[in-house]
């Protein structure tokens, strides 16, 4: 057993590749949402057309899709420093030029789409490329607290980077875009400075040419395999975001304000769990732990569903956001400590694909489901799938339920 002791969270943040990372980590978070508000909203403007949004969406998520493996094999056989920082050069110099086409007026349609696809082929490169740096930062020890605190950046910047985004899109259509290549700009140079030391070389091993290897890791190792999927289907069936403009107009009647501190809840309530996490980590019975908080995600769909009343809606909500987080971190740590380093490009690039398509996935079904069977039916039955999707699981995976530890 390892001697090391516990690092609490103020001191690994005083670790300077870490700060570093979060940074950097966090700048490339901010102009991700930005970018999602002021392309979506620049579409709609010009076309005027609803389908038009789901296309930006669609055609962000394709480059994830078609390159799962190439992405993953790249983290795997390349500096995943130096993979992040030409993901972020990439996407800074798209972001200049939607800038450039907005200040100019000449921005079209189909530009706007072409720009979206670039922006999502540099995500779909950096997502694994930054999973699999973390855990060669991270102080031996500590990757439970640096995964709470990392998912409590991306937090922060989901709340506050829409409205940024709108905020500058109002004073002008290129504002957003320029506010982009600066942060990440920015999220390059921090990511030059992170000091890696115990970063072994991927391309020493035959199997980092192999593009399909992670795919065959997950399956061989029931473990990994209920965790990814557990997270998938949880999301997929307890997807109820999508129906919340339903219920701020219908239900509840918030109205645009409404509506606002609906999305914002579950946010607010991963801020506090991450708080929580960075203090006090999981230290035995971790598996059960992550099966548990997929239980309470769904319980709390379904009283958000079945509720009339804002300030219950609104507690559900962040009930929902904080027990996503114990099971996002715990998801994290576990599948990163149970991969080995020249694996875990491949093997998060997959992961990557599958929250993606449960996002994706899981508001498609949502709104399906809501138009066949009416929105309260829909979320409740969609909480409820998601309470027999964890304790189906429990039974599907048991090693998966008897992990104790995540250090």
């Amino acid at each position: 057993m390892s001697s090391t002791l516990p690092i609490g969270a103020s001191t690994l943040l005083r670790q300077s590749s870490f700060l570093f990372f979060l940074l950097s980590r966090s700048l490339s978070r901010f102009s991700s949402q930005i970018a999602a508000v002021a392309i979506g909203w620049q579409v709609y403007d010009l076309t005027g057309r609803a389908f038009d949004l789901g296309m930006v969406g669609l055609i962000q998520f394709l480059p994830t899709a078609l390159l799962v493996f190439v992405a993953g094999s790249a983290a795997d056989r390349y500096r995943r420093r130096r993979v992040v920082q030409a993901c972020q050069i990439v996407e800074a110099l798209t972001a200049l030029y939607l800038c450039w086409g907005s200040y100019a007026g000449v921005m079209t349609e189909a530009q706007l789409f072409a720009a979206t696809f670039m922006l999502g082929i540099g995500g779909a490169f950096e997502s694994p490329a930054t999973a699999a740096l973390l855990p060669l930062i991270a102080p031996s020890g500590s990757l439970q607290r640096a995964s709470a605190l990392s998912s409590g950046a991306a937090q922060l910047a989901t709340i506050t980077g829409p409205a940024l985004g709108g905020f500058a899109y109002a004073v002008a259509p290129g504002l957003p875009y320029g506010i982009m290549v600066a942060f990440w700009l920015g999220g390059m140079i921090f990511t030059g400075l992170i000091d890696v030391v115990d970063q072994p070389s991927a391309e020493e091993h035959a199997s980092s040419k192999d593009l399909f290897a992670g795919v065959r890791f997950i399956r061989s190792n029931p473990a990994i395999l209920g965790t990814i999927s557990l997270d998938l289907f949880a999301v997929l069936f307890g997807g109820v975001v999508a129906l919340l403009p339903i219920y701020a107009r219908d239900i509840l009647d918030a109205g645009p304000l409404g509506l606002g501190i609906l999305r914002a809840a579950p946010a607010v309530g991963a801020l506090v769990m991450t708080a929580v996490l960075a203090r006090h980590t999981i230290s035995r019975r971790a598996g059960l732990r992550m099966f548990q908080a997929v239980i309470v995600f769904g319980a709390a769909t379904v009283v958000f569903a079945l509720s009339h009343s804002m300030w219950l809606s609104v507690v559900a909500l962040a009930i929902l956001g904080a027990a996503d987080t114990v099971s996002v971190v715990i998801r994290f740590s576990l599948v990163q400590i149970a991969t080995p380093n020249q694996m875990r490009g491949r093997v998060g690039a997959v992961n990557f694909l599958f929250i993606n398509a449960s996002n994706q996935l899981g508001q498609f079904e949502s709104g399906v489901t809501a138009a066949l069977l009416g929105t309260v039916p829909a979320a409740v039955l969609g909480g409820a799938a998601t309470v027999a999707v964890a304790l189906l699981w429990m039974k599907l995976f048991p090693s998966l339920r008897k992990v104790e530890r995540l250090e």
